[in-house]
């Protein structure tokens, strides 16, 4: 660990509070602390299931109901059953919460705008863009890479994105059916996995491993969400295949791609995969691709816990938070 590298990220976020004026318990001058009004903000104008409020703000079960119960007293929220789950909480604001978002919008604009005010023009720019590279950054630490039965809601969701958009970009249109094996079975221990990246709590993206025999595995599924391309989350989930393919006992995986996958096709190259003969007769594949001589920790992800690893190769690669 670079304890240079730790100080100046505490430095930031110690510059960061203090210039927002969150560590008071009259954030905005509204008589209440920044973590209620964050959280007004989140349940916004249209309501929040409660679930999904504690996934995208990362808070435990038991702080949100205490923030939930603040603001409820408050008679800015109020909780009941959601009308599509009666098993689902959701909250939405009152009248005078509305108005009291309204008012927090109106001055959170204000606090943004004085941020820049006693910039000059160069240094706005310098700061927007320092801002942007920031959030993108803060983004891709927080994806989390792990196994996921590819046959449920998540996995299919994400499958059925990668089919369609691969029916957009080849002329003709895709027929998973009329390619190799590609059924959730094939990707379940021990002949297989399913990776799920996640981000913010939702699917982010997904790869696929599956065994060919003799020491050789094949890449199936990767797929991005658009919203979280440029993150290297594809980068990510191929390091965690390879990764669980050592464990596997595979020294070798292949995969097929079709030209217009060209963004694949690019990072697979990079990642050390390299043209082969044609393997199969997948009628979509245009190239075929071989990388061999993995090795234990060789581009491993640190956050990925893989299913088939050993206990010292779980805590090498113990989750990140």
């Amino acid at each position: 660990m670079d304890w240079a590298q730790v100080r100046q990220v505490r430095s930031f976020n110690r510059a960061v509070t203090r210039r927002i004026g969150v560590l008071t318990d009259d954030y905005l001058g509204r008589g209440r602390p920044w973590g209620e009004s964050r959280l007004m903000f989140e349940i916004g104008l249209d309501g929040a299931d409660i679930r999904d409020l504690r996934e995208r703000l990362s808070l435990d079960s038991g702080y949100l109901s205490r923030l939930l119960r603040s603001l409820e007293a408050q008679g800015l929220a109020s909780t009941r059953p959601s009308p599509h789950d009666a098993r689902v909480r959701r909250v939405s604001l009152t009248r005078k919460g509305l108005r009291e978002w309204r008012l927090l919008e109106s001055r959170s604009n204000e606090v943004a705008a004085s941020l820049l005010g006693n910039l000059g023009a160069e240094q706005r720019e310098r700061l927007l863009a320092a801002m942007g590279e920031v959030e993108r950054l803060l983004r891709a630490g927080a994806v989390a890479v792990e196994p996921a039965d590819p046959a449920g809601r998540e996995a299919r969701g994400c499958i059925a994105a990668y089919i369609a958009e691969l029916e957009r970009r080849i002329g003709g249109g895709f027929d998973p059916g009329r390619g190799p094996s590609a059924a959730p079975q094939d990707f379940m221990p021990p002949n297989g996995v399913f990776l799920l990246a996640r981000l913010d709590g939702e699917a982010a993206g997904c790869v696929a491993l599956k065994r060919l025999g003799d020491g050789i595995g094949e890449i199936k599924r990767l797929w991005v969400h658009p919203s979280a391309r440029g993150l290297g989350v594809a980068r990510r989930l191929l390091d965690a295949l390879e990764a669980v393919a050592v464990d596997m006992g595979v020294h070798a995986l292949r995969l097929d791609t079709n030209r217009t996958q060209v963004e694949a096709h690019a990072l697979y190259r990079r990642l050390g995969y390299a043209e082969i003969p044609p393997y199969n007769d997948n009628p979509y594949a245009d190239h075929w691709l071989e990388k061999r001589g993995l090795r234990d920790g060789d581009g491993a992800d640190p956050a990925t816990t893989a299913p088939h690893a050993s206990r010292k190769s779980r805590t090498r690669r113990a989750r990140a938070a």
